[in-house]
């Protein structure tokens, strides 16, 4: 299967799970995950959530920013990949001064 975000629809989510602003989001959602690619305007954020029934990757593709981490905070960069593991917590914030641009996988486990 081919997803092509070149074409897909974009929702606008405000706030998304807690955080602040809005996660322009384009999204796979079906009984298996999410996959997801999104972009963080300056000063947004995703709000902090625990995956109890799923991992996490998050790919950056352009910009930067942080992801809270039980224990602290990460900075986060294009070409670099944050793994939440099943049962563990994050959140990502774009507190740089451009967008933050990622490419996200949520499978069902």
């Amino acid at each position: 299967m081919i997803l092509d975000y070149t074409t897909m629809e974009t929702t606008h989510i405000p706030n998304f799970l807690g955080g602040d602003g809005t996660i322009h989001a384009q999204m796979r959602v079906d009984e298996l995950g999410k996959i997801l690619k999104g972009v963080l305007d300056p000063g947004s954020s995703i709000g902090w959530h625990i995956h109890e029934t799923s991992s996490e990757i998050i790919y950056v593709l352009s910009g930067a920013g942080k992801v809270k981490v039980e224990g602290g905070e990460e900075p986060v960069k294009a070409g670099q990949c944050h793994y939440c593991p099943k049962g563990s917590g994050h959140a990502l914030i774009n507190d740089s001064q451009g967008p933050l641009e990622f490419f996200a996988v949520v499978p069902n486990q």
